[in-house]
């Protein structure tokens, strides 16, 4: 079990450029990828797309890629002649309308704006493609490793829930089958305060009980609610992604609690069920965050 939320750091270098990779992981729904690339490395998009997608199953990653060049190989100096022909030939304008003396030396150019300029050497990204997925993968294990530590915590909470839950469940199985002897027993009662004579072998009695007890009985509910509950812990187990077959599970339980709740007509179980619905709530919260 892994959660959506973590974080992950890759590098990879070689003689020329460095490349570093940072990846974060929040919550949501369906998978969601946003990459961050050097416009001179768009056209890896794809590629770095694929192989997070690959690992991650849900939610949304943000993936920044910078790539530097490394030592003084980092560009090229250009110099503009044509631009520095046209200062000199200002010069010499100015010195023959004016007689003052304007000559410039080669190293007066330096200072003159714009003729001389580093130029980045850009970056081909097929030379770059092997060191962005070596710093793609580096940052999806450190990504993947504090999602599976903080998925551990997630999967002894929501375990820890899950007993819970059988607990009620399982005190309510025991209740199930007085709540017709009780409701009998109360029947006759009223009968009697009401100064009613009695025939036990009455059919409208005997019909009113069976009725009372088709309606309340919940034995299809808890059989359902057991196997709920055994898949997901199976799910617990797998290597499988199981965030959405949880959020499922909690909607299937939900149900199987109200129905429950509904048709017991019995204050003991009806409180267990209320019990088990608010642990069914803190698990889907924490559902949400699991891939």
């Amino acid at each position: 079990m892994k959660s959506m939320t973590g974080f992950g750091q890759g590098e990879a270098t070689d003689e020329t450029w460095t490349v570093s990779v940072e990846l974060t992981g929040v919550n949501r729904k369906q998978t969601d990828i946003a990459i961050n690339l050097p416009g001179r490395l768009v056209d890896l998009e794809p590629d770095v797309r694929r192989r997070i997608s690959e690992r991650i199953s849900r939610g949304r990653v943000n993936a920044r890629v910078a790539a530097e060049r490394r030592g003084a190989g980092a560009g090229r100096l250009q110099v503009d002649e044509a631009l520095a022909r046209e200062y000199v030939e200002a010069a010499r304008r100015v010195s023959q309308t004016t007689g003052a003396d304007m000559r410039i030396a080669a190293a007066d150019l330096f200072r003159a704006p714009g003729v001389f300029r580093m130029e980045e050497t850009e970056a081909d990204p097929e030379s770059l493609r092997g060191l962005v997925e070596k710093a793609v993968d580096g940052a999806l294990a450190k990504l993947i490793h504090m999602q599976e530590e903080e998925g551990r915590h997630l999967r002894s909470d929501l375990e820890a829930r899950l007993n819970s839950i059988a607990d009620h469940i399982e005190a309510v199985r025991v209740q199930a089958p007085d709540v017709v002897s009780i409701y009998r027993k109360n029947l006759f009662t009223r009968l009697e305060n009401a100064g009613l004579e009695l025939d036990l072998n009455d059919d409208r009695i005997l019909r009113e009980i069976g009725l009372f007890a088709e309606r309340c009985d919940i034995s299809e509910e808890l059989t359902r609610i057991d196997s709920h509950l055994r898949q997901f812990r199976r799910y617990f187990e797998s290597g499988e992604a199981a965030g959405r077959p949880l959020d499922f599970l909690c909607q299937e339980l939900n149900r199987e609690f109200n129905t429950i709740g509904s048709k017991a007509n019995d204050a003991g179980i009806a409180q267990r069920i209320v019990n088990a619905k608010t642990e069914l709530e803190k698990i889907r919260e924490q559902v949400q965050n699991v891939q």
